[in-house]
């Protein structure tokens, strides 16, 4: 394994149906976080590339534009049904680029594809109105024309899901696509483009334009005029700079940005449902995920219990490289990554919090480190403002459910939360008043294709997901007609 699955990828610049050498020959290399070895040397995109790939997008945009709603539905199907047949070949390279494990890697592949299935579906249902006007003087008609020429920028953290959760709308509106992936991650967007090809996607709407150069290359794509689309998933702080730069086009933007996910465990919860719910809410991807629980805020009279519980859970993982389908939980995606992560827990200790299992980074080759509860945290802890984007779960005492709403609400973020209660009406309640635009209620795995998905306050804008995401890369055109 490993190294006959990459060899598959092609690693140069995928703009226009073929691969090609960055312009002045640049090119990165891409490791394994389980090992630090190197898996591939990739090519990396200039500024001259990434106007290549916008004229490549813009050259195939009117034919995918008038392409008819049923035939780009069948491509996507298509799609859909050649990546559910590669299933293990895409997993085994998410695990090698990104770290994560067989189970959380196969699982990823699952849920990529289906958000093609969704919109090979949705593709068809870009509907329009007509009615007459109150004044009786016309009708109005409405239509639902594709945006344009989209930019999507996608994370390392999943590298398949988050390439076809912007791509299947994109397609299924009639867009054309320059997709940027992270860095850390480009073997599988890559693979994606290849594998959209052979599924019918025409050359040219779906082009793949890996680099080290990101602010260079994404900076020349949003300044060129032919591009009327911005859909970017990461960092609130990135986003941020990405806003200022859209609007100077006055571009459409989809942002889906950084978290800071509350898990609300009330003290009429069945502690065993919510610990079940807590290790998927907060170690699906080990941690590394943007709707992963990152603050738990559970009432005096239960905390004690559910922070034992939860490091026992904890506890019991396996470490490991993720092509042992035996090892629950691999490394973070880098060094960096997990130096910070061990700042931020030594940090948290030195204060007063508890380490009731784990806390340290093990020693071995790769960047692992080891499932960790803090119990009793300092409301006031700085970890707390952090999206941690690891395997570590600070546990914080409140007196009652106003209090845990209060908390769960102090902070500058709001994508997604849980809330866990014996009494249907309390949870719901409870999450009506949580800040988020994601809410789990007794449950801690809440992504679905058919579901909005995206934030509130800074956490984001616009919605990926169900009937939404398509909306995102439609244009409203209004006619006036009388007849």
């Amino acid at each position: 394994m490993g190294a006959d699955v990459v060899a598959t990828v092609g690693t140069d610049l995928y703009i226009g149906g073929r691969f090609v050498a960055a312009s002045d020959g640049e090119r990165f290399d891409v490791d394994d976080p389980a090992t630090g070895r190197t898996l591939a040397s990739v090519a990396s995109a200039s500024e001259e590339d990434a106007i290549a790939a916008v004229s490549a997008a813009t050259d195939a945009a009117a034919a995918w534009r008038s392409t008819p709603a049923r035939a780009r539905s069948e491509i996507l199907r298509r799609s859909f049904e050649a990546m559910i047949a590669r299933r293990d070949e895409i997993a085994e390279l998410i695990v090698l680029e990104s770290g994560k494990s067989w189970s959380d890697a196969t699982g990823e592949v699952t849920y990529a594809a289906e958000f093609l299935r969704w919109f090979a579906e949705e593709a068809v249902r870009a509907e329009g109105t007509i009615l007459p006007a109150p004044a009786g003087d016309k009708r109005i008609l409405t239509v639902r024309q594709p945006v344009g020429v989209s930019v999507l920028v996608t994370p390392w953290n999943f590298p398949a899901a988050m390439g076809t959760r912007k791509i299947g709308p994109a397609l299924a509106a009639g867009c054309t696509v320059v997709l940027k992936p992270a860095s850390d991650t480009p073997l599988t967007a890559l693979l994606l483009g290849q594998l959209l090809s052979e599924a019918g996607v025409p050359s040219g709407v779906v082009n793949v334009l890996p680099s080290r150069r990101s602010g260079a290359t994404v900076g020349t794509m949003l300044r060129d005029p032919r591009v009327r689309k911005l859909s970017f998933t990461g960092s609130t702080e990135v986003g941020r700079l990405l806003l200022e730069q859209a609007a100077g086009q006055i571009l459409n933007c989809s942002m889906e940005l950084g978290g800071n996910a509350p898990f609300v465990v009330l003290d009429d919860a069945d502690l065993d449902a919510a610990v079940e719910g807590a290790m998927v809410a907060k170690m699906r991807n080990g941690g590394e995920s943007c709707i992963a629980a990152n603050r738990f805020i559970v009432q005096a009279g239960v905390a004690d219990a559910f922070a034992a519980k939860l490091a026992a859970a904890m506890g019991s993982l396996t470490l490991g490289p993720g092509l042992d389908p035996a090892n629950d939980v691999g490394p973070v995606i880098n060094e960096a990554a997990r130096e910070e992560i061990a700042a931020l827990v030594s940090a948290s200790a030195s204060a007063g919090s508890r380490v009731l299992t784990g806390g340290q980074a093990p020693a071995r080759p790769g960047w692992f480190y080891e499932p960790t509860v803090l119990s009793r945290v300092d409301p006031e802890d700085g970890l707390l403002d952090h999206e941690i984007f690891g395997p570590v779960a600070p546990i914080v005492s409140v007196a009652d459910e106003d209090e845990a709403v209060a908390i769960a609400n102090d902070t500058e973020f709001g994508l997604a939360a849980y809330v866990y209660s014996g009494d249907l009406a309390r949870g719901l309640r409870v999450g009506e008043a949580i800040e988020a635009g994601i809410i789990g209620v007794n449950r801690g795995f809440v992504s679905d294709p058919a579901a909005p998905f995206g934030g509130m306050k800074q956490s984001g804008l616009g919605r990926e997901g169900a009937h939404d995401g398509l909306l995102e890369f439609l244009e409203t055109k209004y006619l006036a007609a009388d007849w």
